[in-house]
């Protein structure tokens, strides 16, 4: 379960900060994570494993495990299109199948990421075993223990260490890394295929086709299901996906429909392309284990073993950087939800990870490396997965049930019977196993067994109530209809930015929502971002006690995005917000400058109305000064003055300037203009209008200011845009000069809309 789920969820339920990740990733990246996921160490060490499992059935197994996947693919589809909090399937099991089903769910899954990181650190160390036996080298490995095992303990003690420095693979690295893999699997089948074009026998390698029986099938099924579950870190993802409810389903079946015609074929050529040397080639296969496919890459194309070599130690040391990362987050996620004890929920205060819970994780880690053969390591990590599976199934049944009407992106058809057929093919896969690993079903039930009793003795007595992502949907419902955000980035500008919201608020009966957005830098993934978080609390707790003070309803959201402006636009986009408050960011030097320029992101693509708050406090305003002329953006800020002026208790002047060659009819009319915009406001103070004929309207603007005031004013019709950098001149001339605090308002106008058009009126 990702980190940050949790603590939305926790923020939501007890009234904490939510922490958010921003959602920057588009569909094809997370397709590619999935497809990265899926395409790797699994396919890379067991096929040789299953195809002396098997024989030729292997292609058989493949097929039929595509096929079990997608039934829980689709339960993974709908229920991630359904709710978008980083956390998959743990938070659905938590929160509609009852106790202890929440906490096995984790236990299960905390194990399932462990093991399978055993199995990648065994296929490292046999992989970077061969190379240095074809450097003629020798190394030292641990008593009673193979140099595979040796290198294993070696790799996952180095990747823990790594984990630890809060090094990880991320963003491009990632991509990279994935089509590597993609192209050098892609590769060995081209050669594979080509290979079998001169081979005129090729046929008789898979016959028989099922020369160990049909049962060798499900076995190397439960063998290698593990290749096939990366579709869960989809999910996982959910809460960094653009337009989740319509991405997800879609990236799973597409990484699906990617991945398992792969996989057909690198076992079709595995077994196809090459010479037995003497026996079966499915034999040969097994007899080479987890390098089977290098060995076979070396028969049938120039320095192909090489090639799969390469792909076999970029793929484990991808998966072990990547599992032990996520199996260290399962424990840590618990630990916070009051599962586990509280020290595995530690950060160290250096490194800011969580130092305790990666330890736990390595010492299950080496321990099973250490103690089974590679088969029976991934023979219990397929177990487990198998099992936390079966709980999600079993979970959209539930869902079905008990929430028929929430929105859906996708639904899974003939719901009972799809989740039921694969909770029946889920169980008897599992159970199969024991037929062939009797030493995996031993560890796994010994987990369960230890976790029941961990549940019993302290779970059970320390477990808030459930979190539940079905509460947070209801509680979207009753939300009320006007909502104010507010993005402070500094202490002292809380407090007169919660003034005004609060003012706003109650004027129309709605509620105050306060983010505070952690820009991480670009190379750093958004899940592992730990910094700014104690920062970003203060500012939104000193918010929350003025909102207490005013009476007004009020939320607290931490958002981490790679970018400033994206942060707050995406959450005045998800909240469904009217109305977006935001204070400067500091301009020290050109740096400061150039992110303020970046901040006027909010001004040009706010889906609602916006204002900049620039000036020191309100604690002194006696009057509310407006200057307004005939636009939008002007008319809004006489439309919010009634509010502001009954909330601070404070008189009203209305400015308009006419040009000093103006006739004594003109400045009538324009008198009487500003009487009509304001005939139906409900201004409960005096309000003064006041036309004056200027030749330099900033000047004449500055020359009105008291020290008392707070001014108002409209942004020009070209405020928002880039070239115009933040204001007209005469504004920036006011805003510079005028020294009292100055409240600019842009009116959101739909045509003038770009990336968030569409998705809100201001009101």
């Amino acid at each position: 379960m990702g980190e940050q789920g949790v603590k939305g969820m926790a923020g939501r339920a007890s009234g904490a900060e939510e922490v958010r990740l921003s959602r920057e990733m588009s569909g094809f990246s997370v397709t590619m994570i999935g497809v990265g996921a899926m395409i790797g160490a699994g396919i890379f060490v067991l096929t040789g494993i299953a195809a002396g499992v098997a024989g030729p059935g292997l292609i058989l197994a493949f097929a039929l495990n595509g096929i079990v996947t997608l039934f829980t693919a689709m339960a993974y589809a709908e229920l991630g299109s359904c709710f978008h909090d980083a956390g998959g399937g743990y938070l659905w099991v938590k929160s509609s199948l009852p106790h202890p089903n929440g906490f096995l769910s984790g236990w299960m899954s905390w194990f399932a990421h462990a093991v399978a990181c055993s199995l990648y650190a065994l296929g490292f160390g046999a992989y970077f075993g061969h190379v240095l036996e074809g450097f003629g080298l020798s190394v030292p490995h641990l008593p009673w223990f193979s140099l595979e095992k040796t290198l294993a303990v070696v790799a996952c003690l180095a990747f823990a260490y790594i984990n630890f420095r809060g090094a990880s693979e991320t963003g491009k690295a990632g991509n990279i890394v994935t089509l590597a893999k993609i192209v050098i699997i892609l590769l060995f089948v081209a050669f594979g295929a080509w290979a079998m074009r001169g081979m005129p026998e090729w046929k008789e390698n898979f016959d028989p086709f099922l020369p160990m029986g049909i049962g060798a099938v499900f076995s190397a099924m439960g063998l290698t299901f593990i290749a096939f579950q990366g579709y869960e870190v989809i999910a996982q993802c959910s809460e960094e996906v653009m337009d989740p409810t319509r991405n997800i389903p879609r990236a799973i079946f597409f990484a699906l429909l990617i991945v398992i015609p792969i996989y057909l074929l690198v076992a079709f050529v595995a077994l196809g392309a090459i010479h037995g040397e003497g026996m079966p080639t499915w034999r040969f296969l097994g007899k080479m284990k987890e390098l089977a496919i290098v060995e076979a890459a070396r028969q049938f194309f120039p320095g192909g073993g090489v090639v799969l070599l390469i792909g076999g130690l970029l793929s484990t040391a991808s998966a072990l950087l990547a599992t032990i990362y996520s199996s260290s987050r399962v424990a840590f996620a618990m630990a916070r939800d009051h599962n586990l004890p509280a020290f595995l929920g530690k950060i160290h205060p250096g490194k800011k990870t969580p130092h305790l819970a990666i330890v736990a994780s390595a010492v299950i880690v080496v321990f099973m490396a250490l103690a089974l053969p590679i088969e029976d390591v991934a023979s219990a990590a397929d177990i487990m997965f198998l099992l936390v599976f079966l709980q999600v199934n079993v979970t959209l049944i539930r869902m079905r049930r008990t929430h028929p009407n929430l929105k859906r992106g996708f639904r899974v058809p003939l719901v009972p019977l799809i989740p039921v057929v694969g909770i029946i093919t889920q169980l008897f896969i599992a159970a199969y196993m024991i037929v062939y690993s009797p030493k995996a079903w031993l560890s796994a039930a010994a987990w369960l067994v230890i976790g029941f009793s961990v549940y019993k003795l302290y779970a059970s007595r320390t477990e808030e109530e459930a979190l539940s992502v079905l509460a947070l949907a209801e509680a979207e419902m009753a939300r009320k209809d006007y909502r104010v955000l507010v993005a402070p980035f500094r202490q002292e500008q809380v407090r007169p930015l919660m003034r005004i919201a609060c003012a706003l608020a109650k004027n129309y009966e709605g509620e105050v929502t306060a983010v505070s957005v952690i820009e991480a830098p670009s190379r750093v993934a958004l899940n592992r971002h730990t910094g700014g978080v104690q920062e970003a609390r203060t500012l939104l707790r000193l918010g929350e006690n003025i909102a207490d003070e005013a009476k007004v309803e009020f939320t607290r959201l931490i958002k981490i995005s790679h970018r400033l402006s994206y942060g707050i636009l995406e959450t005045a986009r998800e909240e469904k917000c009217n109305f977006i408050l935001v204070g400067p960011l500091r301009k020290d030097g050109w740096v400061g400058q150039f992110r303020e320029i970046v901040l006027l992101n909010v001004l040009e693509h706010a889906p609602c109305n916006v204002a900049i708050f620039r000036g020191e406090g309100l604690s002194q305003v006696k009057r509310l000064l407006l200057a307004i002329e005939d636009t939008p953006s002007c008319r809004l800020a006489v439309n919010i003055a009634p509010a502001l002026s009954l909330a601070m208790k404070v008189p009203v002047t209305l400015l308009h300037l006419v040009p000093t060659h103006a006739s004594p009819s003109e400045e009538r009319a324009a008198f009487a203009w500003m009487e009509e915009i304001t005939r139906d406001l409900p201004f409960r103070l005096p309000v003064e209008k006041s036309v004056m004929r200027s030749g330099d309207i900033a000047r004449s603007i500055i020359e009105q200011v008291r020290e008392t005031d707070l001014l108002l004013m409209g942004a020009s019709r070209y405020a928002g845009k880039i070239s115009s950098l933040f204001t007209s001149e005469v504004e920036e001339r006011v805003i510079d000069n005028a020294c009292v605090p100055v409240l600019l308002l842009k009116r959101y106008q739909q045509e003038k809309s770009s990336r968030f058009s569409g998705i809100l009126t201001g009101r």
